[in-house]
């Protein structure tokens, strides 16, 4: 390892100064490129490069796709990483190996690695600007997979795609899962513009495997992979086709590729994630012809087996509790089909969204079927205000109400929807997380 003379002295931080060390580091927002994570990764030894990876990017789907993808792994006997964003209570959430999040012991003494060697490269001029809180928990991702020599990684994009953090990589297999309109103010206001940055992860001579059907979204991307020299392996179509059966014991879906039928019911619900099964099936069936083979029924049982936070989790019955993250357009549309579908009986939506999304659009999709409304507060700084969300929604007055206290919101929900109804907490994954600290 070089850091420009001297190796920076090992510093052991406590549980305390970790928390204050990365809530310092979110002051610097989002910086989109890659020179300097490329500086801090090049005078750790390069850990990126230390084992295989899998990088995954899309607007919806990629984090559980990577879940699917992960789970996989598990069951045909490989030692996976997994490294997704954001987190919903624990940060060591993003960084786990074999289902396992990241020990704090191990979390602790390699961001004090990391710490120690951004001072000494600042100091030598070698740093333009602080490394964000994103770029530094990727590189203790990669720390922490290469010391603990992970078979192979699976690595979910944060932001985008050409200028994340994550794609320093060169991986046996990019995936790419969806497009659609978010973090428009980061990725450009229109789906072709959104796509191209998605499509920033394409490496030359890497397959690509391509959830996006049809569209100007799938023509951006495929002429990218098709000037990359990137074998393009569409999901649908082409000899990809899924159907959907619903029956009492729930959905079963069959995905079959090319001749070789895949038959599931996924461990996460909804007919979203039966596209979000399709996607990793087609995934693993192209790692098996450039890493390792697998097998068909252990594919399926990892597909049936997936455990994923905060989408559709159920947290308690009586009344039923279900959690949601559906923090934007397409995922509240795909939220409001699942209700259609599944939820009879009273229904009660405890709803905060982040005032930077489509929160009109949410509203119009999620708040027709709920008796009743509860717009709540969490306490971030983009997060829209009940008041916000009431204005955007004036059609929906009669039946909502304002209870900024998060707490007191689930209670009244509860209260509201009786032992036999449901009661659906959904709007923003960071909703999501601060319900299951209260809930804790």
């Amino acid at each position: 390892m070089t850091t420009g003379g001297a190796s920076p002295r090992p510093v052991v931080m406590t549980p305390r100064e970790c928390r204050e060390y990365l809530r310092a580091l979110e002051r610097f927002g989002v910086k989109l490129g890659l020179d300097n994570i490329r500086a801090l990764l090049g005078a750790l030894g390069d850990p990126h490069r230390a084992f295989p990876s899998v990088h995954v990017a899309g607007t919806n789907g990629k984090g559980s796709v990577c879940a699917m993808l992960e789970s996989i792994l598990r069951a045909h006997g490989r030692r996976a990483g997994l490294y997704t964003s954001p987190h919903l209570v624990d940060v060591r959430e993003r960084i786990r190996i074999g289902g396992s999040l990241i020990p704090r012991s191990d979390f602790a003494r390699l961001l004090g690695r990391i710490r120690s060697t951004i001072e000494v490269l600042r100091t030598a001029g070698r740093l333009d600007a602080p490394p964000t809180y994103f770029e530094v928990l990727t590189t203790l991702a990669f720390l922490y997979f290469a010391e603990k020599k992970v078979d192979i990684a699976v690595l979910e994009t944060g932001l985008g795609g050409r200028f994340d953090a994550t794609n320093v990589v060169t991986p046996l297999l990019s995936v790419i899962t969806s497009i659609s309109k978010d973090h428009q103010e980061y990725l450009g206001r229109t789906l072709a513009a959104i796509a191209f940055e998605k499509a920033g992860i394409i490496k030359p001579g890497v397959p690509l495997v391509c959830g996006v059907e049809t569209g100007v979204s799938s023509r951006v991307i495929r002429n990218r992979a098709r000037e990359l020299g990137a074998p393009w392996l569409p999901v649908f179509g082409c000899g990809g086709a899924l159907d959907e059966t619903k029956r009492p014991s729930g959905r079963r879906f069959r995905y079959e590729l090319k001749g070789e039928v895949f038959e599931f019911s996924p461990g996460l619900r909804g007919t979203h994630q039966g596209v979000n099964a399709a996607v990793a099936v087609a995934a693993v069936r192209a790692l098996h012809r450039v890493w390792r083979p697998f097998d068909h029924q252990a594919i399926v049982r990892g597909i049936e087996t997936v455990e994923w936070e905060g989408r559709l989790e159920t947290v308690s019955k009586r009344p039923l509790v279900l959690l949601d993250g559906a923090h934007n357009e397409d995922g509240a549309r795909a939220l409001a089909a699942y209700v259609r579908e599944e939820i009879s009986g009273p229904l009660v939506l405890v709803f905060a969204m982040m005032r930077d999304k489509a929160v009109r659009r949410a509203a119009e999709l999620l708040f027709p079927r709920p008796k009743k409304v509860i717009l709540t507060s969490i306490p971030f700084a983009r997060a829209a205000a009940a008041e916000e969300i009431l204005a955007a929604a004036p059609r929906f007055r009669r039946k909502i109400i304002l209870e900024p206290v998060l707490a007191a919101a689930l209670a009244r929900a509860k209260r509201e929807a009786g032992p036999r109804g449901t009661v659906l907490v959904a709007g923003s994954l960071y909703l999501v997380g601060e319900v299951k600290k209260v809930l804790r």
